[in-house]
């Protein structure tokens, strides 16, 4: 499994990207559930890290292709 500080690189490096390249998704972020925590003390372990940027390239992969298909219908 990747080390934490990787894991922590790429979610900036994919926030980054998706607040720079599209701001439509990245407003939507702060209403992702997976960003709610669902007890008082949540632990942040390499688990909980590694599925957050999961979740964040499923996404991001959503957008893009219903992007693509909305496009391909106004054409």
């Amino acid at each position: 499994m990747k080390e934490l500080h990787t894991i922590l690189q790429e979610i900036t490096e994919l926030t980054t990207n998706i607040e720079t390249n599209y701001p439509a998704l990245y407003r939507s972020l702060e209403e992702n559930p997976i960003t709610i925590p669902a007890s008082s003390q949540p632990d942040v372990d390499k688990v909980v890290m590694q599925d957050y940027l999961e979740s964040l390239k499923q996404l991001l992969k959503h957008h893009l292709e219903t992007h693509k298909t909305n496009k391909n219908k106004k054409e």
